[in-house]
């Protein structure tokens, strides 16, 4: 997608601060952090969200997943816990147009999960 800001940072056309990178993924630090942690783990293939997701991806999704945990024990995380979250839609709150998950942790998430 020409206009995707995650295909633009993916291309190297929009800088981010890169924590894991492969020929799959790609994971940076969220510009907008809600947690000490805020990290954005994403496919490098574009997938809009996770409705369009097809069973040729499920190889990919459990990579992410697996990477997920790495990224944890990097940030150091992984003791105390942390929160992966990934919004579908408009009213999922899905603002960009391309999946994503996003890491949270580095201190005690509350509970409320909708407002």
């Amino acid at each position: 997608m020409e206009d995707c800001i995650f295909c633009k940072i993916i291309k190297k056309e929009i800088s981010s601060n890169i924590v894991y990178e492969d020929s799959d993924i790609i994971a940076f630090r969220d510009i907008n952090p809600l947690a000490p942690v805020h990290i954005l783990v994403i496919p490098k293939k574009h997938i809009s969200s996770l409705i369009d997701l097809e069973e040729k991806d499920e190889l990919l999704i459990g990579k992410i997943y697996t990477v997920i945990n790495k990224i944890a024990k990097q940030e150091k995380i992984n003791e105390n816990g942390f929160r992966i979250v990934v919004n579908c839609g408009k009213d999922g709150g899905q603002e960009v147009q391309h999946l994503h998950f996003h890491i949270l942790g580095g201190k005690k998430l509350g509970t409320k999960i909708c407002e």
